[in-house]
């Protein structure tokens, strides 16, 4: 009963109240933040103001007429069939009004789709659930994960100002730049999109589409994958934070040099220890989603690591699936996703957790051998 008062209550304030329940009241696009963006909405914005012309010429002749030739004034229906001139007029206004609506949509589209002399180039890569980034031109690569933490999704803790719009590494570009996007997907069909930007991109598995964006104001813009994509849809979202043309410049070298570094760690003699801390953050962002945080899975799409017989018996076998996926299920193969640390730490922190505790350890070394006998 007590629920049921606090529902009611609800829906009382809200209809006593209705701005209380209104999270946003806007009726029209916004302009956005690049060139392409404020087409779109000029492009809009003339486009509704013919159709409110058009509406109001339309309309206001047809209440007049209703109201000035009604049938109580003694006023008899004309006969206009087959009138020549009538039908002239009514099929070369309307085409007329397309061609003036045409010109500037016609001109928009062609801009929107010119991506020819970009001054940077990043592959845009959809998974299940979340983007990768890799610079072509500087040859480095990352992914971005979502950062809202668990006790916000599962009412623990309030609701930040971010809420499921907070990624662990965001996309950057320069500010003024031509930034040429090459958008494609892993897995299933995604969706990129950024509204202030004005660009909204499918990403297509075994396809590229290509789109473009220059940005003209440092700052940090969110957006979502906007194609069902599975469970965690709604878990998967973009940030791209434009830097000026010198800061991003110095974030480039760093993202160089953390590559090599990692590239370098393949060569390294890790300890049980070291893999276990590092296998615990990738198995968080990577494998958490659906093997759950403790491991128990949700049987029988996901299933559970816990004191599963291939995670504590057959290290080939568990070395197979998380590098090549299994074909048919919703496992992936991370082999191409993860680097050889990674998966090399993840694997060992499976067969070492909740209670597995095989003492076994996977060095990268033997990840990148595997890898390469394939």
């Amino acid at each position: 009963m007590r629920v049921h008062a606090k529902r009611a209550g609800a829906l009382l304030g809200g209809l006593l109240f209705p701005a209380w329940s209104m999270a946003d009241w806007t009726l029209n696009m916004a302009p956005g933040v690049t060139g392409t963006s404020n087409e779109i909405f000029s492009l809009h914005m003339t486009i509704l103001w013919i159709c409110v012309v058009i509406g109001i010429v339309v309309f206001g002749v047809m209440f007049w007429s209703i109201f000035a030739h009604r049938k109580s004034q003694g006023h008899k229906p004309a006969n206009f069939h087959e009138n020549t001139v009538v039908e002239i007029l009514w099929t070369i206004i309307p085409f007329v009004i397309l061609v003036i609506m045409a010109i500037p949509a016609t001109a928009t589209l062609v801009d929107m789709y010119d991506t020819a002399e970009s001054d940077v180039d990043i592959k845009v890569t959809g998974y299940q659930w979340r983007w990768k980034y890799d610079y072509l031109d500087e040859e480095f690569g990352y992914f971005s994960n979502l950062a809202t933490s668990k006790d916000e999704i599962y009412n623990r803790l309030d609701k930040s100002e971010n809420y499921l719009l907070d990624v662990d590494n965001p996309l950057v570009i320069p500010v003024g730049k031509k930034v040429r996007l090459l958008v494609t997907a892993n897995d299933v069909i995604h969706s990129w999109w950024v509204p202030a930007f004005g660009v909204k991109k499918d990403a297509i598995p075994g396809f590229i589409n290509e789109t473009w964006t220059r940005v003209d104001e440092p700052g940090i813009y969110r957006g979502q994958c906007t194609e069902l994509c599975g469970k965690d849809h709604g878990f998967m979202p973009v940030v791209v934070k434009a830097v000026p043309e010198a800061e991003y410049n110095e974030w480039v070298a760093e993202q160089q040099a953390a590559a090599e570094r990692e590239r370098e760690l393949t060569e390294k003699d890790w300890t049980l220890e070291e893999l276990m801390e590092r296998g615990e953050q990738t198995y968080a962002t990577t494998c958490a989603a659906c093997h759950q945080a403790d491991g128990s899975g949700a049987p029988p799409a996901f299933p559970a690591l816990k004191g599963s017989q291939v995670v504590l018996e057959d290290m080939d076998a568990h070395l197979d699936i998380v590098v090549n996926g299994v074909s048919g299920t919703a496992m992936q193969a991370f082999g191409g996703q993860l680097s050889e640390v990674d998966l090399a730490a993840v694997i060992t922190y499976e067969r070492n957790a909740w209670g597995n505790n095989t003492g076994e350890m996977v060095t990268p070394k033997e990840v990148f051998e595997y890898k390469n006998q394939e």
